[in-house]
């Protein structure tokens, strides 16, 4: 053995004063061997101080190390023969303290140890470092838990704060902020949205009385700023800037991520009331000759809402009443019917214009349309499918499929009156 090490470096001890030769082997290499002091490696290691206690321990100790760790044991020897305060800023990397921590809590190094516990709690981690923290970590128990504070679960009442804290900035409650607002803001409505997210188990935040009154006073900053927004416009001298569409954009905008997280707290309904109320004043604005030629980008976000509203009402995410269903279809339909052509022919004759509504957006308008219809009261749908079939070409929505429903309800009924009328089932 000392004469296989003959050619090798002292990496630890001196070798004229060392009294341990330490021989590393792994299954991918030759043996390296080093000199050590066994004073050292008693005094710092409780595995080492066991190991050379023994009357047959012997002046070579042999450690078996893969090819993967090696590097991580050659460190550990190296910090052994470091003074204490010299230790943390040895270590380089999150890497590099991973490994020297599974080795030193192998040899029952107290100091080491510590060290890379210290270090891995202090510096920040690549996603990539945080699995392979969490894979040693995990076989560390209790001694290693400081390091994974940062991502333990918080309590209930502290993840309800932040979370109480993001709708606020989210939807501007409390006043302006600062100019990078705005990226900030978009950040906290993709955490929210995050939040209120699906895991395996349950969402990470319980929508209780208090989150849902937060959220709904944000929902109310929210439709105000549109409304306020919207109605600038027509009172806007420059109407065409591009300042003047971008602000009432992001409120749009602030309206489809409300549509996105309302339904994960059951408060899809005060969005859509919130909608039906305002429906008469957004359409007359959109619709206002001013905006004939302008603000393309504007009312294709207002067919995108829509398809919103239509689809939690139509597929019963939403229940309202007949009045108020027949009022969002009978404002609504003829808008989108007349836009979806003008949004076509611009498309046809310029492709490089941008506002399209793209076949899944349609779909969903027209599946929302046709259940909706199908829920109301046969006089109801017998109106609204009158109004469909006058126009001179019935393209878009295609509302056929209703349409032959409600004549096959039609009979059906009349047949059950005819049948039950002797009965007395139905009040003539």
């Amino acid at each position: 053995m000392d004469k296989a090490g003959e050619d090798k470096p002292c990496r630890f001890g001196d070798r004229s004063t060392s009294d341990i030769i330490v021989c590393l082997k792994n299954r991918g290499g030759r043996p390296e061997i080093f000199y050590s002091h066994s004073s050292v490696l008693v005094n710092k290691s409780k595995f080492f101080a066991d190991l050379l206690s023994s009357p047959d321990s012997g002046t070579c100790v042999e450690i078996h190390c893969s090819e993967f760790n090696y590097d991580h044991h050659v460190n550990f020897f190296r910090l052994l023969y470091l003074p204490v305060d010299s230790l943390l800023d040895s270590l380089e990397s999150v890497k590099s303290a991973v490994g020297v921590l599974e080795v030193s809590v192998a040899f029952s190094c107290e100091e080491i140890t510590k060290t890379c516990i210290q270090y891995l709690e202090a510096v920040p981690w690549e996603d990539k470092e945080e699995e392979e923290i969490l894979k040693v970590v995990s076989k560390l128990g209790p001694i290693a838990m400081p390091i994974i504070a940062r991502i333990q679960q918080v309590d209930l009442t502290a993840t309800k704060n932040v979370f109480v804290s993001a709708v606020r900035f989210a939807t501007s409650i409390g006043g302006s902020y600062p100019p990078f607002g705005d990226e900030l803001k978009i950040s906290a409505q993709e955490q929210v949205e995050y939040m209120l997210g699906e895991d395996e188990d349950m969402p990470l935040v319980r929508a209780d009385d208090e989150v849902k009154s937060v959220v709904k006073v944000g929902l109310s900053k929210v439709f105000s700023s549109f409304e306020k927004e919207l109605s600038s416009l027509l009172l806007d001298s420059d109407i065409v800037s591009e300042t003047a569409e971008a602000k009432i954009l992001q409120t749009v905008s602030d309206l489809q991520w409300m549509c996105n997280i309302l339904p994960k707290l059951d408060l899809m309904k005060d969005f859509v009331l919130n909608w039906a109320d305002i429906s008469g004043k957004v359409l007359g604005i959109i619709e206002d000759k001013k905006l004939d030629y302008l603000m393309w980008g504007l009312k294709l976000k207002m067919i995108e809402v829509i398809a919103k509203v239509l689809e939690a009402v139509g597929y019963g995410t939403v229940i309202l009443t007949p009045p108020y269903r027949v009022q969002l279809l009978s404002m609504w339909l003829p808008y989108i019917r007349k836009i979806k052509p003008l949004l076509d022919s611009k498309c046809n004759g310029d492709s490089s214009f941008p506002y399209k509504m793209d076949e899944d957006l349609c779909q969903s308008i027209e599946g929302a349309i046709v259940s909706m219809i199908l829920a109301l009261p046969s006089n109801d749908q017998a109106d609204i499918l009158a109004d469909w079939m006058k126009v001179d070409q019935v393209t878009y929505p295609d509302l056929s499929e209703a349409f032959e429903v409600w004549c096959y309800r039609t009979k059906s009924a009349k047949r059950r009156l005819v049948e039950n009328l002797g009965g007395q089932l139905f009040s003539l």
